[in-house]
């Protein structure tokens, strides 16, 4: 199954900020234990690319480790060969996009608007991030899927678990969730792991009802 087609599947994107090479592994257990099985660890993380070498070596080989917030070619080559099995980006640019291609990885662009969507489906991207979908709601949202059946959307910033169906109901194909289910930083003892596979399970479940 494709990375692209897996997360239509699971419809729950995890995006991890601030983690460590010492709670990665931890996290993407949790996160499994749950039910979520992607992940983006955004490119802003110190040592991010450590993080995702160890991420990928030491994970269950069923999490699919992607990279966030990447903002130009030069990082994204950095994170495919860190060993990153996508890409998703907060903006739309065309050379990303095209490294990506090159290198065989899914590239998923941030958009906003009509255009912006057409645009980077017509240069290839199999999915587009609706980015940031709380400054705009779910109406819109189900406005711009009226003309774009077509075009596969994930939609991320400001998602929780009470409005996270409101976007699927209209139209997104998945959602994108950071602190609201992973706060890297506040992950300090067995029992915050385990709360953690709770809110993931609770994600993935609201997400398929």
């Amino acid at each position: 199954m494709s990375i692209i087609e897996g997360i239509k599947q699971e419809k729950v994107v995890a995006v991890i900020r601030k983690a460590t090479k010492e709670n990665i592994v931890p996290i993407l257990e949790a996160l499994a234990e749950g039910g979520v099985h992607h992940v983006e660890i955004t490119a802003e993380t110190p040592q991010v690319n450590q993080i995702i070498e160890k991420a990928v070596r030491e994970a269950d080989p069923a999490m699919k480790v992607g990279a966030g917030t990447v903002l130009d070619p030069e990082t994204a080559r950095s994170v495919i060969m860190a060993g990153a099995a996508f890409v998703v980006s907060p903006t739309w640019n065309v050379d990303t996009l095209r490294l990506c291609q090159r290198y065989g990885i899914e590239h998923i662009p941030g958009v906003l608007t009509p255009t912006e969507i057409s645009v980077a489906y017509e240069h290839g991207a199999r999915m587009v991030k609706i980015f940031p979908a709380d400054s705009v709601g779910p109406s819109y949202i189900k406005n711009i899927r009226g003309p774009l059946p077509h075009v596969s959307a994930m939609v991320t910033g400001g998602i929780t678990l009470n409005n996270m169906n409101d976007y699927l109901q209209a139209g997104s194909t998945a959602v994108g969730i950071g602190s609201n289910l992973v706060n890297a930083v506040q992950l300090k003892s067995e029992a915050d792991y385990q709360e953690l596979t709770k809110r993931a399970e609770n994600y993935i479940r609201r997400a398929n009802s």
